[in-house]
């Protein structure tokens, strides 16, 4: 077992060869944290590390005792009041309007494995050996509820997962205001914060502050985990960079409302608390009523920012992701819509999907515009049967015809949404989460329908499943275009409206489960808006999410870079496009688009049709490139070596588990004049081994044979000079330059 109860001492020790984590029953009754970080030998009494004292103006429980006060110690899962007047982790209200607690701990229970969470997405073991699970169980007998704190520790990951359970046995009931999933107490506050922010077309870009009184938050009230914010952040000490230093990642497993937060009080202790915001949020609990928590996922790292990046990808990768493509490389793909938005038609489908055929694509993917009479967005969602004017055969039709053609075949769908010119909400007006009665908006012509009603969901079910089921379907992108503004469930009483954001993503989650588990060979991959809702909650359910809107290379160098610091190469959909871009008007070579998308699902999005015959032919080297080494890139160990955000050039690298071999990128944003003399350090080799390392396109120039701790240390020349790059034509130089280099063990 990895967790110890100390009987003696009332401590718990969570721990393997990594890390440990250590909680005691406090005298008072409650749980105080004590320890966080690297590996500590176990002992019978961490006690020493309770710090207790004596400050002005704190209030103290216990009478003649002035040196206990949770206003001054570390605490597991803190209230407001009784002492404490920092932020809570939790905050309920009794039926006589009272939010004064007192939960004290009652029993525990340590086991083997890891449970499931009812209705939610988590991290699952495979076998009860990876990891052990303490469950510990406070009461408040005056209200007759009890709060179930959750620990799961990996034996062999320094990974702790974090949850918790309020069980209501009161008669009158009791409201909950505020949960979150997890909180941690550290003791200094000498941390930088960095946090994934962006917007539309720029998500997931790292930002850094260093922490200091008050505090310091990211979170979202748009209805999904946002592009502003990712549920995730980092604290890192300031001398830790890539490589080196400690960290500690905090990530949420949820896809809508969140809040993340680190306080510092004027004694500078950190109090890091995550969970669903409270904006909006309360939940009334009857008599045999519980409320589940999301989980949060803590990674400690002594080897910096790709140490903790590489546990959070093995571990949402393998014990995330679930399914047949879980551990299966992805098909390279072609998608329609930035070909011909609306405006297509069966033959100009077909004609597409031939020639991607021809150049070795695998799976053709019909984006919006199929169904009921869409040729704009301002109509239609909801209504999901075919356009049979644009598609005479229907969807079961064309698929076939892809079908025969050798390429598998995919579809869009938006389910969550309607428009007011559909048969849905013509039928249906009430299902809109809006209050109908007052003036709403709406965003791309679009409405938001209320999932936290279950026959909407069930509607929605089944006419994705008969479409489904009729066609010949390998792969569906699941589209989400719009935030909430209005929430507000017609024909439900005051006390549901509090329930209804958290709802509305327990019924996304549930239509997920229904279609996952009735359609388990089908790839699904989530889509916001592009990266709207790209997070560990939707992982659980699709394997990868579209990562940005924005298919221009030089802006996907940033926005692929930021997403890493959580999330599997595996997991981010990356397409190459048509050049000038259709969203920053870029033009960049067809080489660097490509070097670019190869981290990630890799595909097309752009009319190859209209290409000429030059350009495909480099296709097909692309494609033929992919397939042999998706296996390599989507389950290596990834490293950022050179940030985008720093300079002028950037590069990242992904190496095989074994270390045999590896695949090292190398973008720069603009040609300069006289360049200086640059290397690329390269990460994750074995030092005495030799490796042979050759261009991969370019010149494809042998580079000669190097010790791995040749490359490491000494590093790979990447250099400018007066004439350009030895070896590198003049026309493939200039501005969104790049290189991809192979990186292959000599076996003596």
């Amino acid at each position: 077992m990895a967790i110890r109860f100390h009987e003696a001492a009332k401590e718990f020790h969570l721990y393997n060869e990594k890390i440990s984590y250590i909680i005691k029953v406090l005298e008072n009754g409650q749980l105080g944290h004590v320890y966080y970080g690297k590996h500590l030998t176990d002992r019978e009494d961490f006690g020493y590390l309770i710090e207790y004292a004596r400050r002005d103006m704190a209030p103290y429980p216990f009478e003649g005792r002035s040196d206990f006060s949770l206003e001054h110690l570390k605490q597991e899962y803190p209230t407001f009041g009784s002492g404490d007047t920092r932020y809570p982790a939790f905050e309920l209200e009794s039926a006589d309007g009272s939010r004064v607690v007192d939960f004290k701990y009652k029993t525990h229970e340590i086991f083997a494995g890891k449970k499931a969470l009812e209705g939610l997405p988590a991290v699952y073991v495979e076998d009860n050996e990876e990891a052990d699970t303490l469950e510990i169980v406070l009461e408040d007998e005056m209200i007759q509820t009890k709060m179930i704190l959750s620990y799961t520790i990996f034996r062999d990951r320094p990974v702790i997962t974090r949850h918790v359970r309020f069980e209501c046995e009161c008669e009158a009931g009791i409201t909950l205001l505020n949960c979150m999933s997890g909180c941690l107490d550290l003791p200094d506050k000498e941390y930088e914060m960095v946090e994934l922010a962006g917007a539309w077309n720029r998500e997931r870009h790292p930002h850094t502050r260093k922490l200091t009184y008050g505090v310091q938050s990211i979170y979202s009230m748009r209805g999904c985990s946002s592009h502003q914010f990712n549920p995730f952040l980092m604290l890192k000490r300031a001398n830790a960079d890539e490589c080196s230093g400690e960290v500690l990642g905090f990530s949420l497993v949820y896809s809508g409302d969140f809040l993340a937060q680190a306080e510092v009080d004027n004694f500078d202790v950190t109090r890091v608390v995550m969970g669903i915001h409270p904006n909006e949020f309360r939940w009334e609990l009857k008599k045999g009523e519980h409320f589940q928590t999301p989980e949060m996922v803590m990674v400690y790292s002594e080897n910096g920012m790709n140490g903790m990046s590489q546990v959070y990808h093995e571990l949402y990768r393998t014990r995330l992701a679930r399914g047949t493509w879980r551990d299966k490389v992805r098909p390279i793909l072609i998608n329609n819509w930035e070909a011909t938005y609306f405006d297509f038609n069966e033959e100009k489908i077909l004609d597409i999907a031939e020639k991607a055929k021809e150049i070795g694509v695998e799976l053709f993917v019909l984006d919006d515009g199929w169904f009921g009479k869409r040729n704009l967005d301002n109509c239609s969602l909801g209504d999901w049967y075919p356009n049979m004017e644009k598609l005479p055969g229907g969807i079961t039709g064309l698929a076939k015809k892809v079908e025969e053609m050798g390429l598998k075949f995919g579809l869009w769908f938006e389910p969550e949404m309607t428009n007011k010119d559909s048969d849905l909400f013509r039928a249906h007006p009430d299902w809109l989460l809006a209050d109908i009665r007052r003036n709403y908006c709406h965003s791309r012509n679009q409405y938001v329908l209320d999932f936290s009603k279950q026959e909407v969901v069930d509607y929605i079910y089944e006419q994705m499943r008969k479409v489904l089921t009729d066609a010949p379907v390998s792969y569906v992108k699941w589209d989400m275009n719009r935030a909430f503004s209005e929430v507000f469930s017609n024909g439900n009483g005051k006390s549901y409206q509090g329930k209804v954001r958290h709802k509305y993503i327990l019924g996304v989650y549930s239509l997920y489960e229904r279609l996952i588990q009735e359609f388990p060979e089908i790839l699904f991959e989530s889509c916001a808006s592009g990266g709207a809702r790209f997070d560990p909650g939707m992982l659980y359910y699709a394997p990868q999410a579209w990562t940005s809107d924005n298919t221009d290379a030089v802006d996907r160098i940033k926005i692929q870079y930021g997403t890493s610091y959580v999330y599997p190469i595996s997991s981010i959909g990356s397409h190459v496009s048509a050049s000038p871009n259709h969203q920053v008007f870029r033009n960049t070579s067809l080489e660097t688009r490509a070097n670019v998308a190869y981290f990630g699902t890799f595909g097309y999005e752009l009319d190859i049709t209209r290409l000429p015959e030059e350009e495909l032919e480099q296709m097909k080297e692309q494609i033929q490139f992919m397939k042999e080494n998706r296996a390599l890139i989507q389950q290596g160990v990834f490293y950022r070596l050179k940030s985008p955000f720093e300079g002028n050039n950037s590069a990242w690298q992904v190496v095989s588990e074994d270390r045999s071999e590896g695949l090292v990128a190398y973008f720069r944003t603009l040609q300069p004049a006289q360049g200086k003399f640059e290397r690329i350090y390269v990460k994750g080799l074995e030092e005495n081994a030799k490796y042979e390392v050759k261009e991969c396109f370019g010149s494809k120039a042998d580079l000669g044979v190097h010790y791995g701790d040749e490359l490491m240390y000494a590093g790979l020349n990447v250099s400018d000079c007066a004439a350009g790059i030895p070896g590198v034509a003049r026309e493939q130089q200039g501005d969104y330059f790049s290189r991809l280099f192979y990186v292959k063990k000599i076996e003596e």
